[in-house]
């Protein structure tokens, strides 16, 4: 039997899960009536469309980003103008010349190895080049003109009206991240402390493998963060948290890495007898521990009944087992080296 084909729920809508900042939208509108009011000022003539698209599509969440949309947006104008003004000159304006002048663009622009964003202008400024201006003397240098007028503009308005910053949110997810780090290593104390299904340990790896796109999530929010900062006229204030956080994300992805490490290794070695076991409970208080200490060292609220009155680190001394027991020692090796790692992680100094 031969099932339909579905197509993905996110490609049958045109909405976002999350609208984007309201401030953006306010000064990509500034942008574009400051833009159409100083080219038509400037560069008389038709309306001023090329300096209104070019102002808006400047206005990106970072100034960094602003800069790079205006090179691509003037470079791919002014590349675009050329290849229609020789076609006009050569072949004049008919319709097929039109077409030929898009298709020609594309591949100048492929040759060149130009980026998305100005491939896609080469060919839009071509078309419209002999679309609208064939009969409008100097018309492809004024559009020039206008698209540069727009692009300055754009970083313009983008600069001075609350220049983006994106530190906060790399400190939420990174917070995030602290949270989930503990919360997975009680998850696994517990899961050593008490008997557990064959599900229930499928569902302990499955939230333990779903940190690695927390700290992916987290990592992207810090990236994104050091791109606003970039041209910003605030960035002084900021660069030092960043690099803080930076350098915490750096100190705790191995630990991520030794959380998998150890859930996996108790759901291929589980046995029903390892909540008896001395050792195995002795890792697991150790575990609580570590919890306790990632949630510290993020500052994050303790959240269970297990924390230590006075806040201080819980890993005094790394756990040593003189006799392992027979039946579990691979799974408590195993489990014993990874926890080392996490202790020698978290007795390091804070960044």
């Amino acid at each position: 039997m031969r099932l339909p084909l579905r197509l993905p729920s996110e490609s049958l809508s045109f909405r976002s899960a999350r609208r984007g900042p309201f401030l953006q939208v306010a000064k990509s509108a500034v942008a574009m009536i400051a833009a159409w009011i100083v080219a038509d000022i400037l560069v008389p003539g038709p309306p001023p469309i090329f300096a209104a698209i070019a102002a808006v599509l400047v206005v990106q969440p970072s100034i960094n980003q602003s800069f790079t949309r205006a090179v691509e947006r003037s470079v791919g104008v002014i590349v675009g103008v050329v290849i229609a003004s020789v076609l006009g000159i050569v072949l004049g304006s008919p319709t097929w010349v039109i077409l030929l002048a898009g298709a020609i663009s594309l591949l100048v622009a492929w040759a060149l190895r130009m980026s998305p964003g100005a491939t896609n202008q080469v060919a839009i400024s071509a078309v419209l080049v002999l679309a609208l201006g064939t009969a409008t003397p100097n018309y492809a240098l004024d559009r020039v003109v206008e698209t540069v007028i727009g692009a300055i503009i754009g970083i313009v308005v983008n600069t001075v009206l609350v220049p983006p910053v994106l530190v906060p949110p790399a400190r939420q997810k990174l917070d995030i991240l602290g949270r989930e780090l503990a919360a997975a290593l009680e998850r696994l104390a517990d899961a050593l402390e008490t008997p557990q299904t064959r599900e229930s340990l499928e569902g302990l790896l499955l939230e333990a493998r779903l940190l690695r796109p927390v700290r992916d999530a987290a990592a992207e929010a810090i990236r994104d963060g050091a791109d606003s900062l970039s041209l910003n006229p605030r960035s002084s204030r900021h660069r030092a948290d960043l690099a803080e956080m930076q350098a915490r994300l750096d100190r705790f992805s191995p630990v991520v890495t030794q959380a998998i490490g150890m859930t996996r290794a108790v759901y291929d070695g589980y046995t029903s007898s390892i909540v008896e076991d001395p050792s195995v409970r002795a890792i697991a208080e150790q575990l609580h521990r570590a919890a306790h200490d990632v949630r510290l060292d993020f500052s994050l609220d303790p959240g269970t009944e297990r924390e230590p009155v006075a806040e201080e680190p819980a890993l005094t001394r790394p756990l040593q087992i003189r006799t392992p027991s027979p039946e579990h020692w691979v799974l408590i090796g195993s489990l014993l080296m990874d926890l080392h790692r996490i202790h020698e992680t978290l007795r390091d100094e804070s960044p």
